[in-house]
């Protein structure tokens, strides 16, 4: 069987999760080639050899110039690992991969992650926590041992930090009707701050609660002060917040203050306000799922069983696009896409997607039936 062939380096991380799901083949090429530093960047090595360890007989080519890479992807065997992140990209940007292989591979994965857990560019690992993990659950993927814990906090550029993922497997995934999301209920946030004055999470609370409280009354917002060993190597702060609705819908907005020496300095003011509005966003595009998590919602509804999934969506990001577009060629799968115009009466904010698949009946095959 030959290989799939996709040329540059955008959504490399989508063509090998799904490559190391499908068992099949991929090869990439073009890799930066017109760049005055072409090839892979190091983030990216480094997500190849996290992929290596998780699995078992995976068979990687890299050509001299980082331009060509050819993965043939082997068993997904799980267990204890240990990965230092690369700082280019925070914990998150290697979390959300590992999120969307754990279930299906041999033994439960106990992975230590070393790295950036919060940086302006990927999720944080505060948000995969909050609403990734809730998600997981809805498939069928809970239990005691389905867990993310921040162990240290590190913020870009110098990280630090440290995190354990622990999940179950399961040889099935449940499918899905999340069609009403439902009416917020409350707002649950997290202010930390590392390396500086506690009193800068409490600052970015208060901005925070100035808008959101003209909205509703339930708002908490924990604050989050590291100080010593665990608060890193780089000085920062920031916000996450999550809506939660009576039908356990979960919506998520953060914010992270510019890292150290890399562009204006923001005020905690600010990036209090602005998170709430990313927040309030977010609200409006509404959906059962939030945009961070789309692929991920989606990814699942794929593997579940030969039953029908619907989910409701906010807007499609131009990641879940594609990764849509990639679902079709690793596993032959199309999703029935509505659009449902915004009505006054029933819901409010923006047009939402009604995406309908039938699950490809994935089995974990390397999991023993006991």
């Amino acid at each position: 069987m030959a290989a799939l062939t996709y040329d540059g380096c955008n959504f490399f991380r989508q063509r090998l999760v799904l490559s190391t799901l499908s068992g099949k083949r991929v090869k990439i090429r073009n890799i930066r080639s017109q760049d005055d530093e072409p090839g892979m960047r190091d983030f990216e090595a480094s997500f190849i050899r996290l992929l290596d360890k998780v699995t078992n007989g995976t068979r990687i080519e890299i050509n001299q110039t980082g331009t060509v890479l050819f993965y043939q992807p082997g068993l997904l065997y799980g267990g204890s690992v240990e990965h230092e992140c690369n700082t280019q990209r925070s914990i998150g940007y290697y979390l959300e991969a590992l999120i969307m292989l754990a279930p299906f591979m041999k033994n439960s994965l106990k992975a230590v992650l070393k790295g950036v857990t919060n940086d302006p560019k990927d999720p944080s690992v505060d948000l995969l926590k909050a609403t990734a993990v809730p998600l997981m659950k809805k498939f069928g993927i809970d239990g005691e041992a389905l867990e993310i814990k921040v162990v240290k906090r590190g913020i870009a550029p110098h990280g630090g930090g440290e995190v354990h993922f622990t999940c179950p497997v399961r040889r099935t995934l449940k499918p899905v009707l999340l069609t009403d999301p439902g009416k917020i209920k409350r707002i649950r946030g997290t202010a930390y701050s590392v390396r500086v004055s506690p009193q800068m999470a409490n600052r970015i609370v208060d901005s925070a609660r100035s808008i959101l409280n003209k909205l509703i009354p339930d708002i908490y917002i924990y604050t989050d002060h590291m100080k010593g060993a665990s608060s890193g190597k780089s000085p920062g702060f920031g916000l996450v917040l999550v809506a939660e609705t009576v039908n356990g819908t979960l919506l998520s907005a953060e914010l992270a203050s510019t890292p150290q020496r890399q562009g204006d300095p923001v005020l905690p003011e600010e990036l209090g306000k602005n998170c709430a509005k990313l927040l309030l966003e977010e609200i409006y595009r509404g959906g059962c799922v939030d945009s961070t998590n789309q692929s991920l919602a989606l990814l699942y509804m794929t593997l579940g069983q030969q039953d029908v999934s619907k989910t409701l969506l906010g807007p499609l990001s131009p990641y879940t696009i594609e990764f849509l577009r990639h679902i079709r060629d690793f596993f032959q799968i199309m999703f029935k896409i509505e659009t449902q115009q915004a009505d006054e009466d029933k819901q409010k904010g923006g047009d939402k997607v009604l995406m309908t698949c039938v699950g490809a009946g994935y089995t974990n095959i390397s999991k023993a039936i006991k």
